[in-house]
């Protein structure tokens, strides 16, 4: 039988160099070297006042180098860090085997602010020289993810009156019930649960009245839409998403062609996608070039948002909702769509027709002639009615026809105050209307050049999300408030930036 070494795991002292830990190649390495050499991190150390005075402070390069390395690794909580920097070696190598509380590791990314902004362009210019950024195509997508914050506590302001409402009425019944048995002998434990319940129930009402009083406006959105708020993160959002809905954030990304470098980071409490394009794209103009191409999908499509692309004169792509039905590539692509997880699936079922639909009456163009679902014929109303730029021709049926008519449940939508039906059939937009921004977009990316330009943006974005979310583990954000997310954000973006520096041989 083969006789083997023997090998101890058990724990030992070693004699490490710690330097020498960080091999090159590695994302470690690029990190250490990045921050130690490259970064300015100047606004960091002016936070702090104890030159002459105070206690030492941990340096913000090793904090940074020790978060960043933490979330490429998939761990976020600032206990898992600390832990981290007292067991594994490469942890104790980045922060000098200091091993910082993980009060200090979560103060310092939950005030890390407006600096992360500077850092992150920093890294980008980095990236520029290296030659990892094309600035020819780049390609705008977010994705929804959950926050720290309570979906049971979302509401409008007449929500959180109502709940208040029911918690006081809730207590008072129970105090009054409470009150009437004095007299009759209770379980001593149930008489302390009875008054803890109405402890909490008082509690609560005085919590929800509280922030009632901080905010006595409704939380509305760009178009002044009433949006829902939230008791514990006001600046997250109820979305929806494929896995039902979810409290969070939308982390959009604006990814460059070339190497995948991430050029923008956005975090932003909304699930509406088309808010959230001009943002991206203003804040890309130091890297837009006179060439430059952005691709977004159909989430982002709105004739306003063309229209303001095109008052800043960015050449654009963005798909609208029926690009793939205009395809012929997309005609069988029914046949492959994964059937839906009865667990998750939250669609609603089709709702049926109530009303008869204008496909439902006969129309004869030629003779200019239409009759109803009962056999009876309409009169014309109109032969080049112009609706939103469209022409159509409208038909409207006889009051001795439609009054008597056994059909008016089906035909009409409020037979009791409705006598007469009318319908409409478009023939087509006028000739004289304006071609409109939505348009000319469609005639572009029907183009084969079009269909080959705007198929390069899925190969383009979603690898990186994949890279963020499954790779890095970043499954949900674990701070509160539109600032403190976004810098998270942009940190688990920074990670990605760093990990492409070092596969192209930064620091080597």
């Amino acid at each position: 039988m083969a006789r083997y070494k023997h090998i101890d795991v058990s724990p030992r002292f070693l004699a490490v160099d710690l330097k020498r830990q960080l091999l090159p190649g590695t994302f470690e390495h690029a990190l250490d070297h990045l921050l130690d050499h490259e970064i300015d991190l100047s606004g960091l150390d002016a936070r702090f006042r104890n030159d002459e005075t105070g206690a030492t402070a941990y340096p913000p390069a090793m904090l940074l180098k020790v978060i960043l390395f933490a979330y490429s690794q998939g761990i976020v909580g600032s206990r898992g860090i600390e832990r981290a920097c007292c067991e594994h070696v490469i942890f104790i190598a980045l922060c000098g085997d200091t091993a910082p509380h993980f009060t200090t590791l979560a103060g310092f990314v939950s005030t890390l602010g407006d600096e992360v902004a500077r850092i992150f362009s920093q890294v980008l210019y980095i990236c520029e020289r290296q030659g990892l950024i094309g600035r020819e195509m780049f390609a705008i997508d977010g994705v929804k993810l959950p926050s720290n914050a309570s979906k049971a506590k979302s509401g409008t302001r007449a929500d959180f009156e109502r709940q208040a409402v029911k918690l006081e009425a809730a207590a008072k019944t129970m105090l009054e019930r409470h009150r009437a048995e004095d007299d009759k002998p209770l379980e001593p434990g149930l008489a302390v649960k009875e008054a803890k319940r109405i402890e909490r129930l008082e509690r609560d009402a005085a919590q929800i009245r509280g922030w009632l009083a901080k905010h006595p406006q409704e939380r509305r959105g760009v178009k002044g839409s009433i949006r829902k708020s939230n008791r514990t993160d006001n600046e997250s959002a109820k979305m929806a998403t494929s896995k039902g809905v979810i409290q969070g954030y939308t982390g959009v990304a604006a990814v460059d062609g070339k190497h995948q470098i991430i050029v923008e980071a956005q975090a932003h409490g909304t699930g509406s996608e088309q808010e959230l394009l001009v943002p991206v794209v203003t804040a890309m103009k130091d890297v837009l070039a006179q060439n430059s191409l952005i691709t977004a999908d159909a989430g982002y499509h709105s004739e306003e948002n063309l229209k303001q692309l095109a008052a800043m004169k960015v050449d654009a792509l963005i798909a609208d909702n029926l690009m793939r039905s205009r395809d012929e590539r997309f005609a069988t692509q029914d046949r492959h769509q994964q059937a839906p997880d009865p667990l998750y699936d939250k669609s609603r079922p089709e709702k049926k027709r109530t009303t008869y639909q204008p496909e439902d009456f006969t129309y004869d163009a030629d003779a200019h002639t239409c009759v109803c679902p009962a056999g009876k014929s309409l009169y014309g109303h109109g032969s080049h009615c112009l609706t939103n730029g469209r022409i159509s021709v409208r038909f409207q049926g006889a009051q001795r026809d439609c009054v008597p008519c056994t059909h008016r449940e089906r035909c009409l939508r409020t037979p009791e105050k409705t006598k007469t039906r009318q319908v409409a059939f478009f023939q087509g937009k006028a000739a004289n209307t304006p071609e409109s921004h939505t348009d000319r977009m469609k005639k572009r990316i029907d183009t084969p050049e079009g269909r080959v330009l705007y198929g390069q943006r899925f190969a383009t974005v979603e690898p990186v999300f994949g890279n963020v979310r499954y790779n890095k583990g970043l499954d949900r954000f674990t701070l509160r408030g539109r600032t403190k997310v976004d810098a998270q954000w942009k940190l688990f973006c920074l990670v990605h930036n760093i990990e492409k520096l070092a596969h192209h041989g930064y620091a080597q």
